[in-house]
């Protein structure tokens, strides 16, 4: 069954500066290597959902600027539809500047642009497009009141949904009861809860409702699953680590994949682990995001 994934999200066009070290406060320091690339949180999870075999469409916002030819030159190339996206003359397109060091971190500034623009009538043109969606995913990248509206459209049509907050920022119970699956990573999940004893007691707090699943990615250490009544920890893989940037986008997309695709939820988890794990081996945010077959051989 082909999996059938709408995102509303953010496209940003990623400005990647790869370095020794990071600078510190006040200290400049010399680069070897400069990338431009197509990023940004929702624009990543649907070129990443596309690649694992997803049919994905996309709903969000572009600048009427340069760096918009690059959403659309990679949304075309892994057939990404972007009939609901639309071009704001008034904002520019979505922008991060990245720094990447020689052990893989990354520290990253996001200027939003037109992903703030996001509005009602973008999501409700896409309305027949969501109802026949197996999953909807949707991040913090965008104008914050758009991500609600989203889930509650999903919603209407009985359609599931994932909640990535991320970046990291407070959102209210209210949002939080309409997705049917969160995503947070632990400094995420910090925001939301505000500090716990340990993960799991932190991700069960988060929970709003008795069928919501919470999980928590933890890098190197795979994901978390909880639940009102169970905590089960999903390994992941040991690779050689190259560049963390645009995984926990990968591992939601994965997922969102593997759920629509009727996988249980453990063997979804597994799934999303192995995209990650594949997407840290190579630099950038979707460049490095691996097709369906290397995560099938990886598995």
């Amino acid at each position: 069954m082909t999996a059938k994934i709408v995102v509303v999200g953010s496209f940003n066009a990623d400005l990647v500066s790869y370095m020794e070290r990071m600078p510190r406060p006040g200290e400049t320091v010399h680069g070897n290597r400069f990338a431009t690339g197509a990023g940004g949180k929702g624009s990543n999870q649907a070129v990443a959902a596309a690649r694992l075999s997803a049919d994905v469409s996309f709903i969000g916002r572009l600048g009427n600027d340069v760096f918009a030819n690059l959403a659309y030159e990679i949304w075309d190339a892994e057939g990404v539809n972007h009939d609901f996206v639309n071009r704001d003359s008034e904002v520019a397109t979505g922008v991060a500047p990245i720094l990447v060091d020689s052990s893989g971190e990354n520290m990253i500034v996001v200027v939003l642009g037109a992903n703030e623009r996001l509005c009602r009538s973008d999501i409700d043109a896409a309305r027949e497009r969501i109802a026949a969606a197996h999953m909807l995913v949707v991040q913090l990248e965008v104008n914050l009141e758009m991500v609600p509206y989203a889930l509650q459209a999903a919603k209407e049509f009985g359609v599931a949904t994932i909640l990535n907050p991320a970046p990291a920022a407070p959102i209210s119970p209210e949002t939080i009861q309409l997705a049917d699956y969160l995503t947070p990573n632990e400094t995420e999940l910090e925001t939301l809860i505000g500090g716990a004893d340990d993960v799991v007691s932190a991700a069960r707090a988060l929970l709003t409702r008795d069928d919501q699943t919470a999980i928590v990615t933890l890098g190197a250490k795979g994901a978390q699953i909880v639940t009102p009544d169970d905590a089960r920890l999903v390994p992941t893989f040991a690779v050689d680590v190259v560049d963390t940037t645009g995984a926990g986008d990968t591992f939601n997309a994965a997922l969102a994949v593997g759920l629509s695709e009727g996988m249980a939820l453990e063997r979804a988890v597994r799934f999303a682990n192995a995209a990650a794990a594949l997407c840290v081996t190579k630099p950038g945010a979707a460049d490095s995001v691996p097709g369906r077959a290397d995560v099938d051989a990886l598995l």
